[in-house]
């Protein structure tokens, strides 16, 4: 087949999330299998350009995985014709500036969310990705989730009649790095560099509820600093000033209630380290990252409240593993083929700009939710 090249600069490859998910799984893993195809029989082949703030970073990843085209210049990147695609996985603090950068340059953008700090930031964004005429996308890495995937197909197929409540539990606990290192970088924990759970984890939870179960029309928070001094990567300590938990309760179309507590100070005590509940007027689920069990109505047991005497029922045995039912890729990859697919033949993609800045607003007032202590609706954005 021939191949079709497609020049995408990768921004922020130096980090966890660029380097694992979307450099080596996504887009090397697509050029190790020979590329995407397309329906004109092509190959869509990836050329990436990686930059990054730090180059001796940014050339020990280009020369582990076998890539000569890097650079710490990415007005130089953008100025390319031989780029047609722009990606962001820098920290939130930086990702505005150079997401405008691109599309002033017209490239297509793809970038990890949140797409800013301020809903204003996302609105004007997304506007101006618009007027520009180019096409852009958001990751929503958990709609591509095994767990998820099979609980959507539940939703899509009937199994739980009238759905009445979501309940989800994420998070893990995540070290303080005095006397031993923490798994997240400093400045998540930091308010200054765009850190915080809610801003972090709210534009996740809102596509997952808006495209799995319905819009989300009003938001109540309580966003909070468990742990609010921690150490950084050099050993140094600072203050946390960022939210490390937050504590949401969601209104749906239809008066579903979707509860989802998100911390990086809890221990888990669960089959994964995300977890949702749906209960229906049919059935229940409760899906994670990769599985999924169910309990239809028929096989619902009666248990009986008693608190005198220990219950001889097994309450976790009482439900059916939904299967596979087909072979579930990485899903990085998988938005990633469909982003590209978008891209290189206008295959239907959803998840855009305009998706991102919802989700930027829900986290937004979820925050102020919680400075009032009040439930606050969500309103429609302007385009």
């Amino acid at each position: 087949m021939d191949r079709s090249p497609l020049g995408i600069v990768l921004n922020g490859v130096t980090g966890r999330m660029g380097l694992r998910q979307h450099l080596i799984r996504s887009i090397l893993a697509i050029r190790e299998d020979g590329g995407l195809p397309l329906r004109d029989g092509t190959l869509l082949w990836p050329e990436p350009v990686l930059v990054g703030r730090g180059e001796t970073k940014l050339r020990a990843v280009a020369e582990r995985h076998g890539l000569e085209d890097w650079t710490t210049d990415l007005d130089a990147a953008l100025a390319r014709p031989d780029v047609q695609v722009y990606f962001d996985a820098q920290v939130t603090s930086a990702r505005v500036k150079a997401l405008r950068a691109a599309i002033d340059a017209g490239k297509h953008i793809y970038t990890e969310k949140p797409v800013a700090e301020s809903l204003t930031e996302a609105v004007d964004l997304a506007r101006e990705a618009d007027a520009a005429g180019i096409k852009h996308g958001v990751v929503q890495d958990k709609l591509f989730l095994p767990g998820l995937q099979k609980l959507h197909r539940l939703v899509r197929g009937g199994f739980f009649g009238r759905v009445l409540s979501v309940r989800g539990e994420f998070g893990y606990w995540v070290f303080e790095g005095d006397w031993q290192a923490a798994q997240r970088p400093s400045w998540n924990y930091r308010s200054a560099d765009g850190g915080g759970i809610t801003l972090d984890m709210f534009p996740h939870w809102h596509y997952v509820l808006e495209q799995i179960f319905g819009p989300v029309r009003s938001v109540t928070a309580r966003s909070v600093t468990h742990v609010d001094r921690r150490w950084d990567e050099s050993g140094e300590p600072y203050a946390a000033t960022a939210d490390d938990a937050v504590y949401g309760l969601f209104e749906l179309d239809g008066g579903v209630l979707a509860q989802i507590n998100s911390s990086w100070a809890v221990r888990v005590n669960r089959d994964e380290l995300i977890e949702f509940q749906v209960d229906g007027t049919h059935g229940s689920a409760v899906a994670g990252l990769h599985h999924c069990r169910i309990q239809p109505r028929a096989a619902t047991p009666k248990p009986v409240w008693d608190p005198d005497v220990p219950t001889a029922q097994r309450f976790r045995e009482q439900w059916q593993e939904v299967p596979d039912n087909e072979v579930f890729g990485n899903g990085f990859r998988a938005q990633w083929e469909q982003f590209l697919r978008y891209v290189a033949e206008d295959a239907p993609y959803t998840g855009d700009l305009w998706a991102g800045a919802r989700g930027v607003q829900v986290a937004e007032l979820g925050l102020r939710s919680s400075r009032e202590g009040r439930r606050l609706e969500i309103p429609a954005l302007d385009r």
